[in-house]
């Protein structure tokens, strides 16, 4: 069974599901238990709201921000030749997207597909019910043709509900160098999980940034515009509006390193004073001392032969990797 074509009144009750007050709990409990810890971290996903979406887009536009136009290059480039991967004897498969955004990149693939008459259904997620609406509609207008199943939810939850939903053949999408957000023990335990919601021969497209010169990486992480400060302090800013937070965002600098030995660009937010914050919401309070951190972020980059070592450990079989000219990024395509 597919996906299938959803109307105006499924696509709306599909982004209401994402709302829901189990996922706010989630993030309630990631929030202490990152302001409870030492050092103190606050998980990257939580970026991804409204507002935190629509700065992540301004960001992908900056001259600096390189990945973007790399990826582009690859799916304009190389589109045709993954779809030759994904079909087999033209059976249609799911075309599911982790972190879809407003699915700039991806609307690439779906072009090129459509023009090939492939039979698939687009089944974008995000944790952004704003970022999803505005992409259905998009795609309502580009691509009146094309089958979409968004979900407004986390990437897991995500696709746990479309594995019982269909028996088709997925291709998941895993852009952008989302997997450089964690450590390399912490991404073989997310690839491992993603694994077991996939069946044998599915495929996975991740993206992964190189290693290269690292003052070319720090500049896309440093923007003089300062979009990337706004970024990582939009998360405070979320934290006050959903769980009555008292966070002063001027009290907070936003500040990047890269360590060329480990491949890690970390994003930190460091308090200039004593202080203390409160959530009302959850009643609790943190203390930080002056020039205490909030380790906020890591985009790590890969070498070639690195990537090859996780897919092994994470249960994948590499099957193709397609790069921009300059060699600076990589889609890796995989299958489970």
């Amino acid at each position: 069974m597919g996906l299938g074509m959803m109307d105006a009144t499924d696509r709306a009750a599909t982004l209401d599901q994402g709302l829901d007050q189990t996922f706010r709990d989630r993030f309630a409990a990631d929030v202490v238990a990152g302001l409870s810890a030492r050092p103190k971290y606050l998980l990257s996903k939580y970026f991804y709201d409204d507002r935190g979406s629509q700065l992540f887009q301004q960001i992908m536009g900056m001259e600096d921000y390189y990945l973007t136009d790399c990826e582009f290059e690859i799916l304009e480039r190389h589109g045709l030749a993954l779809l030759d991967l994904i079909v087999q004897d033209n059976h249609p498969f799911d075309l599911v997207e982790l972190g879809a955004g407003d699915g700039l990149k991806t609307k690439v693939l779906l072009g090129q597909f459509l023009g090939q008459g492939a039979d698939f259904c687009y089944a974008p997620i995000d944790i952004s019910a704003e970022a999803m609406a505005g992409l259905v509609a998009d795609v309502a207008v580009q691509f009146p043709a094309l089958a979409i199943a968004p979900l407004v939810d986390d990437y897991f939850h995500g696709l746990h509900r479309l594995q019982e939903q269909t028996e088709r053949r997925r291709v998941v999408l895993f852009l952008g160098s989302s997997v450089g957000n964690f450590t390399n023990d912490e991404a073989i335990a997310f690839l491992r999980h993603l694994g077991e919601n996939l069946n044998p021969g599915d495929l996975l497209m991740i993206g992964f940034d190189l290693m290269k010169d690292p003052k070319r990486i720090l500049r896309a992480y440093d923007d003089p515009e300062g979009i990337t400060r706004e970024f990582n302090l939009n998360l405070l800013d979320r934290i006050n509006r959903e769980l009555g937070g008292d966070f002063d965002r001027d009290r907070f600098l936003h500040t990047p390193t890269y360590d060329p030995m480990t491949g890690e660009t970390k994003s930190y937010l460091v308090s200039t004073q004593d202080q203390v914050v409160h959530l009302a919401m959850l009643d609790q309070s943190f203390r930080f001392d002056a020039w205490e951190a909030i380790d906020m972020e890591i985009s790590k980059k890969y070498s070639l032969r690195e990537i090859d070592g996780i897919a092994d450990r994470a249960g994948f079989v590499p099957v193709k990797s397609f790069l921009d000219e300059r060699r600076w990024f990589v889609d890796a395509v995989w299958m489970r």
